[in-house]
This record gives C-alpha cells, structure tokens and sequence, in this order.
C-alpha cells in the first residue's frame, strides 16, 4: 500500500471514530430526573446503586438527564416538558406527589418512577399499590401513619413533656393536615399529653411558629413530614436550638443537622429500590406490573451533643435500639 494511500485510509477512519461513537450514545437510553430542591448526593448514590444492580452505569450505557427546581416548584410544569422533548426513557421524580404529578401531565406515554411519603393510591395518582395501572409506579413511605410511634419515642425521651407542638405544612400538595393520625396519636401517649398544631407555608411562617411556641410554653416539638420542612431543615434545626425545644423529626439529615432525633423511612432502602425500579423498566418491564412499594424498613437515629446541649438524658434503652447514634 502507498504511503498517500495509508494516510488517506487512517484519516477516514479517524474521522469515522467520532461518528460511530456518537451512534452508539444514541442507543443509549437517557432517564430523566426532576426534583424541586437541589442535589441529595446521599440519596443520588443510593439510587445510582439501585440502578447499576440492574446493569446500568451512568455516562457507560445510560445517562441521567437532571432538572432541579431550586425551591422553585412553578418551574416544574417547563422542566417536565424539557425531559419530554428530551425524549426520556423515563421520568423519576423526588420531592412527592407535587412532582410526580408534574411528570405524568406532560406526558401520557412515559414511565414515571416516583417516591412519596404520601399514600398515592389515597391521593388518586394510581390504582392500588399491587397494580398501579396507567404509566407511574414507585415508592410509598408512610410517614404520616409513623406520627403516633413518633411521639412516642419523643415522650419517652423527654418525659416531662406535656404539652407537644405539631408543625404541619397543608400548603405541599393540596392535602389537609392529618387530623385522624393526630388523634390517634393523642390515643397512643398516656399522661393526658396535649397537642398543639401550628402551620407554615413559608420560612416566616417557621420563624413566627417557634416564636409562638415560645409564648405558650411548648415542651417539646414534633416536625410533620412534609417536603417543605425537608428543605428548610437547617433553618428548623436552628431554630429549635435557639428556642431549646426537643424535637422529632421524620429523616434522617435533620439529625445529621444538629435535630435532636429521627425516626422514619430508611431514605436509603427507598432510593435504591426507586433505582431498582428504574433498570427494571429500561430491562423492557411495564411500570403498571410493578407494584409500588410499600416501604416497611424504619430507622431511629438519636444526636447524643444535641441531647446534651438540651440537658437531656437519653434513656439506656431508647439508645440501645438506635440504629445509629450520632456523638
């Protein structure tokens, strides 16, 4: 072969590599996902784990398209139809029904994964857990039905406390506060304890809340599980430091925070099932045939400095059963 000739050959294929690649990225499917606050790592890494168990790798043989709101939520509508025209594989959606809701208008033929702390059959967004129907599966926390074992674990740890506040947000999905699981709550607690609910829509809402709470001598607080309060934790945690006022909390990263205590859904199992999910969908499974999950592992997570700070003792045995104790 001559010289000119090989050269010639080499340059075509050089110039070929660029296109064959950009072919096979065209087969590769692009999942896309909508969130209204800015990236969790903890819970990205989780569902990134859930994903690869499934065989798939970002940026190897699937990319992630991500749209985040930044506390933004009237942007939902314009970032779900983005991932639309992006021709997504599939939506997931974090941050509640809100946004799983956002997904499905925009489209009627693409699957959306979601996770929920709301019962989604309850709120109209599927069927039944067992057959969801239509193109939204997912995971379903139970966080409200949580609220009675919630205050009881705070009474047992600030024992004291007659007189709980319940900070509730019915501004997050158009769902009124749980009054039922309140009183079921009241119910479940012995020693004529009394619930006091306050609300917020916005962060002065929080700051004029712990300032009333103040005034009424609140003995300790417990933190409804609305996303809102999930976004404005630090702010929340703050506070309650600065008024000294136990509280509970639904997640773990308000003890990560500084918040006294957690009990709640292990965020991680969640993730790495809505993960699993999403490899099972892009394997060629139909979102109606997955039931959504119920998630059933809890986690109680106690900050001992903040207890400290607090003047509080933490009982031996509310320790011993901790899943994770934060010095």
């Amino acid at each position: 072969m001559r010289r000119r000739d090989f050269i010639t050959l080499l340059t075509g294929s050089a110039a070929a590599w660029p296109l064959l690649a950009h072919s096979q990225e065209l087969t590769d499917p692009v999942i896309g996902f909508l969130g209204p606050q800015s990236p969790n790592q903890e819970m990205l890494a989780e569902f990134h784990q859930g994903l690869n168990e499934w065989g798939y790798f970002d940026g190897r043989n699937v990319t992630i398209e991500y749209r985040w709101t930044f506390n933004q939520n009237q942007r939902l509508p314009a970032l779900a139809a983005e991932l639309v025209a992006h021709r997504v594989a599939l939506i997931v959606t974090t941050g509640g029904l809100v946004v799983a809701k956002a997904a499905r208008e925009a489209t009627a033929t693409i699957p959306v994964v979601f996770n929920s702390g709301l019962n989604p059959v309850e709120n109209g967004f599927v069927a039944s857990l067992n057959r969801p129907g239509g193109y939204a599966t997912g995971v379903s926390e139970p966080t409200r039905e949580l609220i009675p074992k919630r205050l009881e674990l705070l009474k047992e740890m600030v024992p004291k406390a007659d007189k709980i506040a319940y900070l509730q947000n019915d501004d997050t999905t158009g769902i009124g506060p749980n009054e039922m699981a309140q009183k079921e709550a009241e119910k479940r607690i012995a020693g004529g304890l009394r619930l006091v609910s306050f609300y917020a829509r916005t962060e002065n809402d929080i700051e004029a809340a712990f300032a009333s709470m103040a005034k009424q001598q609140i003995d300790a607080l417990l933190v409804g599980s609305a996303p809102f309060f999930g976004r404005r934790r630090t702010l929340i945690v703050a506070l309650a430091a600065r008024y000294a006022l136990p509280a509970g909390y639904w997640r773990r990263e308000f003890a990560d925070e500084g918040g006294l205590m957690t009990y709640g859904p292990s965020l991680s199992e969640s993730w790495r099932q809505v993960g699993r999910y999403a490899g099972r969908i892009l394997k060629g499974a139909r979102p109606e045939d997955l039931p959504v999950r119920l998630q059933d592992k809890f986690e109680l997570v106690i900050n001992m400095k903040t207890a400290g700070a607090l003047g509080l003792t933490v009982p031996p045995l509310l320790r011993a059963v901790a899943d994770e104790v934060i010095e």
